[in-house]
């Protein structure tokens, strides 16, 4: 009788899924990830990746992998969180928290947001000026509204939404890997540049940039929500399988995101770091740069990667924004009226001519300073075993991420510091 019972019970959403063969069984556990990734190779990456290779040459590589490692140790805890949960890290922020504290997180939120946006419609407009001539404040109004084009894409379902911005990361990665073999780099000062070290304000600030161009805050938000209800798990054993594969997931986006970063900031290093190439500092500068030092191939393949960054980061960070007001006020408003909201301050930069690559490198310093408000309650909430049951954290992973929140907010205190210490 029981044995007829089992029989008859119908297939778990995983057991459907892991049906369809062996390598299409694995492979749709895959995706989440990815979409993360592609917001740590948005605009802001190239402008400050490529500011630090040209300015201190391999000095601060170890930025770059520093803040991959803790990327992927983020993204792995905000995975699991949606996973165990079924709720996204704001909605889990509304429910937990007192009132006041929530409202907070909220506003600190949407402020990252705008930050996201500023750098992703901005580098998406600067791409567009080197590849078509384009101007700055139109180039901004048609990234925004290309967004929506992406976006629609989920209305297909979620494969065909992260499946698009798979390959658009791989785009990315393709560029900068050919555009790396054709400048070269020097093995040896690439490992010395993971001995951490520092020189001055300026470093401190790069560093700060890259740490909140590559540890983003609101996908931070929007992965437990991707990760939520995607394949619902019906007990601990699933749970557990699940959670093997976005650890692959993640492994995989993640280190498809580093070394597009490390690649961005030794081509800089190789090609501009101590010669007299004007003007590297900038991403039109890079961009005629390399055009100058490698050939007309990769500065070509610079804007198009930049292009397709923008695309797809701006429309992972307009998602990002209605998991945002959604978690943590249970509102939602018209998404053309968030799509204008978040655009404003780039278009306000791009129209009153302000340089776009230093408003990018300060675009990421924001960000920077808004990883702790969303690393802490990670940290807090995958470590209790009344919301994470059989996935709550070792021991061991909940002092290391609490290591890491420790060390970005002694980074960006020391940071303020120096700058409003002169």
């Amino acid at each position: 009788m029981v044995t007829n019972e089992v029989a008859a019970r119908p297939a778990s959403p995983l057991q459907i899924a892991r049906a369809r063969g062996r390598i299409r069984g694995r492979l749709i556990l895959l995706g989440p990830a990815f979409v993360a990734a592609v917001a740590y190779v948005d605009p802001g990456n190239f402008a400050t990746n490529s500011t630090a290779g040209a300015r201190y040459g391999y000095l601060l590589v170890w930025v770059v992998v520093v803040a991959n490692l803790m990327a992927m140790l983020v993204q792995t805890l905000t995975a699991k969180l949606g996973l165990a949960t079924g709720r996204s890290l704001p909605e889990l922020c509304r429910e937990r928290l007192p009132r006041p504290v929530n409202r907070l997180m909220w506003g600190q939120a949407e402020l990252v947001a705008m930050a996201t946006d500023l750098a992703e419609v901005i580098g998406g407009a600067v791409a567009l000026y080197l590849l078509f001539g384009i101007p700055l404040l139109p180039g901004g109004l048609i990234i925004g509204a290309a967004a929506f084009a992406v976006l629609a894409l989920r209305s297909r379902g979620f494969r065909t939404f992260e499946i698009t911005i798979a390959v658009l990361l791989g785009v990315i990665v393709l560029v900068f890997a050919a555009s790396l073999l054709a400048a070269g780099s020097d093995p040896g000062s690439t490992v010395a540049g993971l001995v951490p070290r520092l020189q001055g304000t300026d470093s401190i600030l790069l560093a700060a940039g890259i740490l909140g161009a590559t540890v983003m805050p609101h996908v931070i938000y929007v992965h437990s929500a991707l990760t939520g209800n995607r394949i619902p798990a019906t007990n601990d054993a699933e749970r557990k399988t699940l959670f093997r594969g976005q650890r692959t997931d993640v492994l995989l986006a993640l280190a498809a995101a580093g070394t597009v970063n490390l690649a961005m900031l030794l081509i800089a290093a190789v090609s501009f770091h101590g010669t007299a190439t004007p003007d590297t500092d900038s991403l039109e500068g890079v961009h005629a740069g390399l055009g100058q030092t490698v050939g007309t191939a990769a500065a070509f393949g610079f804007a198009v990667a930049l292009l397709v960054s923008g695309l797809a980061s701006t429309s992972v960070g307009t998602y990002a924004g209605e998991i945002i007001m959604q978690g943590f006020l249970r509102r939602r408003i018209p998404l053309l009226l968030r799509r204008l909201i978040t655009l404003v301050p780039a278009v306000v930069i791009l129209a009153i001519g302000l340089d776009p690559t230093q408003a990018l490198v300060l675009s990421q310093v924001v960000l920077s300073f808004g990883i702790p408000f969303a690393l802490i309650p990670v940290v807090a909430f995958t470590r209790r075993r009344d919301l994470m049951g059989n996935l709550v954290n070792h021991p061991l992973t909940t002092a290391a991420a609490a290591v890491i929140a420790v060390l970005v907010i002694a980074l960006n205190t020391f940071l303020l510091w120096q700058v409003v210490g002169g």
